[in-house]
């Protein structure tokens, strides 16, 4: 999820996304991708065999008002995730488009919020949660937080933030939210996230050709391309997506 207003991070940080620690009931059953000694977060063939036999990856993709027309009705994805805030006051213009659209279409859907650690993670989480919930819900959407910045804080400071939005998340809503970024950004910054779900970005690689970055033993998504449109694939099926979101509508 390239932000065009932050290019330094461009290169996103050498941007891979992927992982997250899942219990065998919220993959029902399906053998995830775990790490093993295998340099800069590549997969072994063998690796990649397991993957493949633990079931077809799931696509999907991201969007937000950088893609403000985007046809859900003609496209192959089988989830959708929208950008829905950022900070505390942007709200993306697109975001209620996006999510009727995914609704109409009926596959998994998710919204993220782009983290600023220079602001209160707990008035970021809240403006999150406002426009979010501000839309009609649906059982199985996804809640995501996308942290890319530093905004010149320690990584203790950034690690400290990203604990705090995501707690503050799940105790509001009941539900585990997502962390997405990228593999080296996770690396650095996310020791101690990983009961929360991993999106990561890799682009350049195989899809789902990545091992999990610090503490996660697999990946839930794979951000493996951002042209012409970010493109991802999950190790999880559809409705194995949805035991990760909302309970109820």
């Amino acid at each position: 999820m390239r932000n065009p207003r932050i290019s330094t991070l461009g290169n996103r940080l050498g941007l891979a996304l992927a992982g997250t620690v899942l219990t065998g009931a919220a993959l029902g059953g399906i053998a995830p991708v775990t790490a093993s000694a295998s340099p800069a977060g590549q997969v072994t063939a063998a690796q990649r065999v397991s993957q493949q036999e633990a079931g077809p990856l799931t696509y999907g993709l991201d969007v937000s008002n950088y893609q403000p027309a985007y046809d859900w009705s003609t496209s192959s994805a089988q989830f959708g995730i929208i950008k829905a805030t950022e900070g505390t006051t942007f709200r993306d213009r697109s975001f209620a488009r996006h999510w009727r659209e995914l609704d109409k279409k009926g596959i998994v859907r998710g919204a993220y919020h782009f983290g600023h650690p220079g602001n209160d993670p707990i008035a970021e989480a809240e403006h999150f949660l406002s426009v979010v919930d501000a839309q009609p819900a649906r059982r199985g959407d996804l809640l995501v937080l996308d942290l890319e910045a530093t905004d010149d804080r320690s990584v203790e400071q950034v690690n400290a933030w990203a604990k705090a939005w995501l707690a503050h998340v799940k105790a509001r809503t009941g539900v585990t939210p997502m962390f997405y970024s990228g593999l080296n950004f996770a690396e650095t910054y996310g020791a101690g996230l990983e009961q929360y779900p991993l999106w990561v970005a890799a682009y350049g690689r195989e899809k789902g050709a990545v091992t999990p970055p610090a503490g996660w033993k697999a990946w839930t998504i794979h951000q493996y391309s951002d042209s012409p449109i970010d493109q991802n694939v999950s190790a999880l099926s559809p409705d194995q997506l949805r035991a990760l979101g909302r309970r109820s509508a």
